[in-house]
């Protein structure tokens, strides 16, 4: 498939150019942003999916939530709704989408909005009887038409985006210059016990402007696994009693800490149809089925409640969590403040 996607390359020239060009005119103010009078952060990758954005905003929403009245705004990929939609009690999965679904399942203190017009999307929230103090925009680093407070972006340890290529030749959505929007680079999915050496090796790769801080971290899986209704300590079920299940873009991890050889894997975003369900249920043969928590939103409902749990995961700053969690505050204090 490598060799198929560098035959593409005459097309990765005309999207490197197309981005580019955007680019530009947003950087030079030929084309025109909408900036909030609040606090937005926006998290995102240069990337095709897969770097953790996830437990990053949901980082992001526990750190913050205590503090300030905060809002999470995603485009709602895949949703099947349109427009804007502010998540309520009768709010369902695919009104939302899989990773929104999730935040307003986790977090019943925070606000949940989807709108692909982001701009739309916080005058919306803003204009709610109850506007938040902080929004963070999920998925947001490509969408120039807003200008955020401050931008966070992802790159996969191991994927760097230094070493990646642009669409279609490889998976990046813009050209590694776009990199200087960030005033954050947070290098995810690293190894627990990485090294300095390695780490110096990776800031040294990736170049980092003056103004911009770098920082790693490692996703942390749950003891437990958990359903609608109970949780079993993930440690005290066989591994041949397991069947995994997943629908997100690099599952890899997930199936190296179930350590389990029994599995199904789907497209990221997957839609379970009734044969996708089926097919589950047959190949699983009456074992434990563990998914991830996104592709949960998805299922639940669909297969047997005592048979279906999901692994949920977190986001841990291998170093340094004190600088970012303060550098991130600061951000929302500095804006807040100009407020009058």
């Amino acid at each position: 498939m490598k060799w198929l996607r560098f035959l593409l390359f005459p097309f990765g020239i005309l999207y490197w150019l197309i981005t580019s060009i955007r680019n530009y005119l947003y950087n030079h103010v030929l084309y025109k942003s909408y900036q909030a009078p609040i606090p937005v952060i926006a998290v995102g990758n240069l990337s095709v999916g897969g770097t953790g954005k996830s437990p990053q905003t949901e980082y992001l929403i526990r750190l913050l939530s205590d503090k300030y009245k905060v809002a999470v705004l995603s485009r709602g990929y895949k949703r099947k709704t349109e427009g804007f939609v502010l998540a309520d009690e009768n709010t369902r999965v695919e009104d939302l989408g899989d990773e929104p679904f999730q935040f307003f399942s986790k977090f019943h203190h925070i606000q949940v909005a989807v709108d692909a017009d982001r701009t739309n999307g916080i005058k919306q929230l803003l204009q709610s009887g109850n506007p938040p103090e902080v929004i963070l925009l999920d998925d947001a680093y490509q969408h120039r038409k807003v200008k955020a407070t401050a931008y966070i972006l992802l790159t996969a340890y191991g994927d760097l985006y230094c070493d990646d290529y642009i669409l279609p030749v490889g998976n990046l959505r813009e050209s590694g210059s776009g990199a200087d929007r960030a005033a954050i680079i947070i290098v995810t999915k690293c190894p627990e016990n990485i090294t300095e050496t390695e780490i110096q090796k990776i800031k040294n790769k990736l170049q980092p402007k003056p103004f911009q801080k770098i920082f790693f971290t490692t996703i942390s899986y749950d003891e437990y696994v958990y359903n609608q209704t109970e949780k079993i300590r993930l440690a005290d079920i066989p591994a041949e009693q397991i069947f995994a299940v997943s629908g997100i873009a690099n599952p890899d991890l997930f199936y190296a800490h179930l350590a389990v050889s029994d599995r199904l894997t789907f497209p990221d975003h997957h839609h379970f149809s009734a044969k996708d369900i089926d097919k589950i249920t047959e190949k699983s043969n009456g074992k434990i089925i563990i998914t991830t928590e996104k592709d949960y939103m998805r299922l639940k409902g669909k297969l047997p409640q005592d048979k279906l749990y999901y692994l949920p995961i977190k986001t841990d700053f291998i170093k340094e969590k004190e600088i970012f969690d303060q550098a991130v505050i600061s951000v929302c204090n500095a804006e807040l403040n100009q407020i009058p």
